[in-house]
C-alpha cells in the first residue's frame, strides 16, 4: 500500500484510548498477510509475529507503536446536550467547532459549539471552556439523546486526512498512526528480508493514558529487547526552542535514561548503514513513550526508541512528512535484520 493511503486510512478510523477495537480489526487486516501469526491479547494489544531464520532457541525482539488517539468520553446530559471530558492529553483551545462522533448504540454526528462572541461580556471572549461548560449538540431532543448515548461513551474528532504540498499530511491521530504506518511498513519489508530473529510487531492500546498497552505486552512477549516508534515535536511557526525537529530531515533517536545504550548505538548504526538521515533526540527523564514501560516489564528489557516530528500534536490538524515515516520504518527494518543470532546488548563497564 501507497504510504499515503495507508497513512489515511489509520488516520481516519477511530480509536480513542480504552476503545481501540476498530482502529484494531483495520491494523490487523493490513498485517494479516505479512505475519506468521498474529492474535489480540486480552488487554487489546495487537501482535502480530514473524518468525526469524536463527537456530533455535531464537531471540525476540518487541517493536511497539499505541494506536489509541486522544479523544472525550460522555460523562453526563444536560437536556439534549453531551457533557464530556477528555481521554488523554486534548487541547481544550481547539475543541470549539469541532465535528465530532460519538460511538454509541450506533455512530452519531456531533458538534462543539459555544455561545457566539456577540452575546459574551469581553472578559469572557478570550477565555478557554473549562470543562463543564463543553457540550456537544447531536441535534437530537433529550429523550432520543437518552435512548441512544450512554455515560461512558467515546467520542472522536471527526477530520479527513489532508494531502499538503511538498510531501506533507494533515489530519487527526497522527500521534500516533503515523508510527503503526511506520511499523507496518517495517513489517512488510522484512517479510522480504532474512532477519535472525523473532520479530514481534506490537499495535499497544492505552498509551495516551498511562501506557499500559505497553506494560502488558512487554511482560507477556518478553522480548530480549525493544524498540518504541512514537512521535516528537517538529519545528513550527515562530518556534526556536531546544528539542524541536525539522520535518522532513528524518526521524529521531531517543538518548538518555530510558533507553539502552547499545540500543542507541546499533539504531545509529543501522541509520548510517542504509544512509538514512536521523537526529539524535536527548529525553533526561520519562520518555512519555511506550519506552518507558517497556524498559521496566519483568527483570528489564533493553529498549531504544524512533520518533517521527509532528507539527501541532495533540490537535486536529497534526502535520507530517511522508518521507520520515517511511525512513523510520526503514530503518526498523535494518535495525532488526542486522541483529546476530548470538547478541546481547551489555553495559560498557560490566562487573
Amino acid at each position: 500500500m501507497e504510504t499515503l493511503e495507508l497513512l489515511t486510512t489509520l488516520t481516519e478510523a477511530s480509536g480513542p484510548a480504552g476503545y481501540e477495537h476498530a482502529v484494531t480489526h483495520i491494523v490487523a487486516d493490513l498485517w494479516r498477510p505479512w505475519a506468521d501469526e498474529i492474535r489480540v491479547d486480552a488487554m487489546g494489544n495487537l501482535i502480530a509475529v514473524q518468525q526469524g531464520t536463527g537456530p533455535q532457541p531464537r531471540r525476540a525482539v518487541m517493536a511497539a507503536a499505541h494506536l489509541d488517539e486522544i479523544g472525550l468520553i460522555v460523562t453526563g446530559f444536560d437536556g439534549e446536550f453531551l457533557r464530556v471530558h477528555s481521554l488523554g492529553g486534548v487541547d481544550r483551545r481547539v475543541l470549539l467547532g469541532l465535528s465530532v462522533r460519538v460511538h454509541s448504540r450506533r455512530e452519531i454526528p456531533g458538534v462543539i459549539g459555544s455561545r457566539p462572541p456577540h452575546v459574551l461580556p469581553p472578559s469572557e471572549r478570550q477565555n478557554v471552556l473549562p470543562w463543564h461548560e463543553v457540550m456537544i449538540d447531536v441535534g437530537l431532543p433529550a429523550e432520543e439523546v437518552r435512548a441512544l448515548v450512554r455515560v461512558g461513551d467515546p467520542v472522536t474528532i471527526r477530520q479527513s486526512t489532508m494531502a499538503l504540498k511538498n510531501g506533507r499530511v494533515a489530519g487527526k491521530a497522527m500521534d500516533n498512526r503515523a508510527s503503526v504506518a511506520a511499523l507496518t511498513l517495517a513489517l512488510e519489508a522484512l517479510r522480504h528480508r532474512e532477519h535472525a530473529w523473532d520479530f514481534y510487531a506490537v499495535a499497544t492500546v492505552q498509551e495516551e493514558v498511562g501506557v499500559k498497552g505497553a506494560i502488558t505486552s512487554a511482560y507477556g512477549i518478553s522480548p530480549t529487547i525493544a524498540v518504541a516508534l512514537d512521535v516528537t515535536f517538529a519545528r513550527q511557526y515562530n518556534d526556536s526552542n531546544p528539542g524541536v525537529f525539522e520535518l522532513g530531515k528524518g526521524p529521531t533517536i531517543g538518548v538518555g535514561p530510558n533507553f539502552h545504550p547499545q540500543m542507541v548505538k546499533r539504531l545509529a548504526e543501522a541509520a548510517e548503514s542504509d544512509e538514512i538521515p536521523i537526529e539524535l533526540e536527548p529525553l533526561p527523564g520519562s520518555s512519555g513513550t511506550d519506552a518507558w514501560g517497556i524498559q521496566v516489564a519483568r527483570e528489564g528489557i533493553p529498549s531504544g526508541l524512533i520518533s517521527i516530528p509532528v507539527r501541532y500534536m495533540h490537535q486536529p490538524v497534526e502535520t507530517v512528512a511522508l518521507v520520515d515515516i517511511e525512513r523510520a520504518g526503514r530503518l526498523l527494518a535494518g535495525f532488526v535484520c542486522g541483529l546476530e543470532h548470538g547478541y546481547t546488548p551489555r553495559w560498557e563497564d560490566e562487573v
